[in-house]
């Protein structure tokens, strides 16, 4: 079972949100908050393994709780969920430890792939918000020095997909490869380009411009 934490200030969205994940077979979902005010305190009580944090509450932002999050917890995943695609906070998200960046959405199981997706050891890019990151390396973060081993041409293929914010069944059905070696290849290119998930790797991919 994957344990579930939730917060997110709009009612109506955290109430609906809640009720659904609590129905989704393989989660556990152990609650909802309006806020992130004491976000640490509620993660030692719940040790969710996926943490959904709206990136934008009142008392405290989404970023903050998670950089609290990730200093205590490092293996905790927390999924960034926002309706805004500002170029400054999706990269402070990425460089703050997001396991995955996502658009709110009115499909409840865009959260659940997202979460089984980050579970697994992947993330979840949705594709607006890899279209953003792209954007904002190819103007702004482009380095010249690099030092990895050298990806092989399935995980170039993967890693370009990865970019374009495709969940590992798109890759699976796009490279026509099965789900479990998607992750398998995934893990790969995590070690060769010494990257923890999936954010990151795109990152080093627009920067090193591997794709």
């Amino acid at each position: 079972m994957i344990r579930v934490v939730l917060f997110e200030d709009n009612k109506n969205l955290r109430e609906s949100l809640a009720l659904y994940l609590s129905g989704t077979e393989g989660i556990w979902f152990s609650g909802a908050f309006p806020n992130a005010k004491e976000a640490w305190p509620l993660i030692k009580k719940h040790k969710p393994d996926v943490v959904l944090m709206d990136i934008q509450m009142p008392q405290r932002s989404g970023i903050e709780a998670m950089t609290e999050i990730k200093k205590n917890s490092p293996q905790t995943k927390v999924l960034i969920q926002t309706v805004f695609e500002d170029e400054d906070k999706v990269f402070q998200a990425i460089c703050s430890g997001a396991s995955g960046y996502l658009i709110k959405s009115p499909d409840p199981e865009i959260y659940v792939q997202a979460i089984r997706e980050v579970y697994s050891g992947g993330s979840h890019l949705s594709p607006s918000i890899a279209r953003r990151v792209l954007e904002m390396f190819q103007h702004q973060f482009v380095k010249s020095e690099h030092t990895y081993v050298e990806l092989t041409q399935r995980e170039k293929e993967i890693l370009s997909c990865m970019v374009k914010g495709l969940s590992y069944k798109m890759i699976a059905d796009t490279c026509g490869i099965a789900f479990s070696t998607v992750a398998t290849h995934v893990n790969h290119i995590y070690e060769k380009l010494h990257v923890n998930s999936a954010p990151e790797a795109v990152v080093k991919a627009l920067e090193w411009r591997l794709v």
